[in-house]
């Protein structure tokens, strides 16, 4: 029987073949945990689990990203204590502050690969299927339960199929994609099932993980792409894409006609118009040319969704030889250490901070409301992020709005929500 690609790297962990709605044990290839919630990982795993060791300490990745560099006492002890719990139990995978945000990172060091199941404590877990892996985050107990044995149990998901066709106009993204497809389903459109995206062979590796990192919002246990790339000959690669088109696809990991979808979505992209999210929730979505005049005091450009070298690029292209718009805070915070030198190197960072960007250090930044860019109560922000709920960034008083960096930009230069052809005519 055809089978989805959730279903094939399924069998694959469990070592026979699964089909949506099976409960099963699988093996893990690859763990991951962040800053975050590492202290009560660490409690539970030699705590309430009595395990001394982990399971495999050359499959498990650990990344200091959620609030890097540390801003309090609190959090520098944490992450004292994290560095000193790897070297005790001789992991060599560990990304310190400055290194990044853990999905790409993990692209970028060929750790994630394609075929594999991959458990990460944190939501956006899911981001690893911009490589055609099963990503999912998991919580505390089951993190440590993972890290224990290198298994899990999980019920085999259905798939929620997602078909592009043809490509995207000037001033249109992958982000209008993802939260298109949001629009159509809902918050709930997808939960516990996996999203499989389709035609959308063209785009970037960053702009995968945008779309895969966005099918948690629909309540996706994953977000697969198939590891199929149709880019440009000669085209300038980020060093994300260099890493994901090194890969070698296993030959059982294939998209198979005949698999079961439980719907499919159909987007056209040639006529799909800038989607803006509206507070306080990611599928309350819209036209861009629906939203009205809303002024903001903040552009962020960063997170695992929208921080990568491209979508740096993309904002760099709109604002070169302009300045951000008095009264506008344009923040960036590249997604890794890899994206700001590549940004570093061919000039757009130069662009960037001569438009009047402020540069953060690689990481989550203020997408958690930690540090780096907080809200203030009646501020009002357009985000490249991934979450829009109050509170989100800071003061629940505070106005997210989501949309790409090419609405960032032409936001950032107009100081109110702005269609991208406006600036770019």
């Amino acid at each position: 029987m055809a089978q989805t690609l959730a279903e094939q790297i399924l069998s694959h962990a469990a070592s026979r073949p699964v089909q949506a709605g099976e409960n099963v044990v699988v093996n893990v290839d690859l763990a991951m945990m962040h800053d975050s919630i590492s202290p009560s990982i660490i409690k539970v795993l030699h705590g309430e689990l009595g395990a001394e060791r982990v399971w495999d300490a050359d499959r498990i990745a650990v990344v200091v990203d959620h609030v890097a560099p540390a801003a309090t006492i609190q959090n520098a002890e944490h992450q004292a204590n994290l560095r000193r719990w790897v070297r005790e139990q001789g992991i060599s995978h560990l990304f310190d502050v400055g290194r990044g945000i853990s999905h790409p990172v993990l692209v970028e060091e060929r750790l994630a690969q394609p075929g594999m199941l991959i458990v990460g404590s944190d939501s956006h877990s899911t981001g690893y299927g911009c490589v055609g892996a099963f990503g999912t985050g998991m919580g505390t107990t089951d993190m440590a339960l993972a890290l224990a044995t290198g298994q899990t149990w999980l019920r085999v998901p259905e798939t929620v199929r997602v078909q592009a066709r043809g490509r995207f106009r000037p001033g249109v993204s992958a982000k209008d994609l993802g939260l298109r497809v949001a629009r159509a389903i809902g918050a709930d459109g997808a939960t516990y099932q996996s999203v499989e995206w389709h035609g959308v062979e063209f785009l970037s590796t960053g702009d995968r993980m945008t779309l895969a990192t966005l099918s948690i919002e629909v309540g996706a246990k994953a977000g697969i792409i198939p590891p199929l790339f149709d880019l440009p000959e000669g085209a300038a690669l980020a060093p994300i894409d260099r890493a994901a088109t090194a890969n070698q696809v296993p030959e059982w990991l294939r998209v198979e006609e005949g698999a079961r979808y439980s719907q499919t979505v159909d987007v056209d992209l040639a006529t799909l118009e800038p989607q803006v999210s509206v507070p306080h929730y990611v599928d309350n979505v819209a036209d861009l040319s629906d939203v009205g005049r809303v002024a903001v005091d903040v552009v962020y450009l960063g997170t695992c969704t929208n921080g990568h070298y491209t979508d740096m690029a993309a904002a760099a292209r709109i604002l070169k030889g302009r300045k951000v718009a008095k009264g506008v805070r344009l923040i960036v915070v590249p997604a890794t250490s890899e994206a700001l030198r590549q940004a570093t190197e061919d000039g757009t960072l130069a662009t960037l901070l001569s438009a009047g960007a402020a540069l953060g250090t690689p990481g989550c930044g203020a997408c958690i409301g930690r540090h780096m860019g907080v809200l203030a109560p009646g501020e009002v922000c357009l985000f490249t992020g991934n979450r829009n709920f109050r509170g989100r960034m800071g003061s629940p008083q505070a106005n997210i709005y989501l949309g790409s960096p090419e609405v960032a930009a032409a936001t950032a230069l107009t100081g109110y929500i702005t269609h991208p052809s406006e600036v770019l005519a």
